[in-house]
């Protein structure tokens, strides 16, 4: 009797409007054009967070939603962000989530996850260039910004 094994495929297709979109420059383009790809009907009812993908050049390779959650908190599973950030070959990354209370300040849970991820990242010589917190206004909290990356 043979037994099956699951084959395991990874891939990535590049979008070629998105390789000719331009470099992130400053926390202020990256905050702008997050809050722009936020649901606006979803923004004030629950956390997600987002990755920003970006190749050697800090050009937008794309945007992965990761997790959605609850009012107060959305579950980060550093593997599977892990497996997207290898598998699209990205360089760096910029970490985002939306606080629907409106509070721009991040939570110790913020801060302790950012720098568990930072960390992941340096082994894989990728660099995390910035943890933006988005709220329904349009406003927006930058880690590097503030000193704390």
């Amino acid at each position: 009797m043979k037994s099956k094994v699951n084959e395991i495929k990874i891939s990535y297709k590049e979008n070629i409007a998105l390789s000719k979109s331009p470099a992130i420059k400053s926390s202020a383009d990256a905050g702008k054009l997050l809050f722009q790809t936020w649901d606006k009907n979803t923004i004030a009812l629950q956390e997600s967070f987002k990755v920003l993908l970006l190749n050697n050049s800090n050009k937008i390779k794309g945007i992965y939603q990761l997790s959605t959650g609850g009012i107060t908190g959305t579950l980060v599973d550093i593997r599977i962000l892990f497996a997207v950030i290898l598998k699209s070959l990205s360089v760096g990354v910029i970490l985002s989530h939306c606080h629907p209370s409106g509070k721009l300040m991040p939570s110790e849970a913020d801060k302790q996850l950012t720098e568990k991820i930072k960390k992941a990242a340096a082994f894989f010589d990728v660099k995390v260039l910035d943890h933006i917190i988005v709220v329904p206004n349009g406003d927006y909290y930058s880690f590097s910004d503030n000193g704390l990356l």
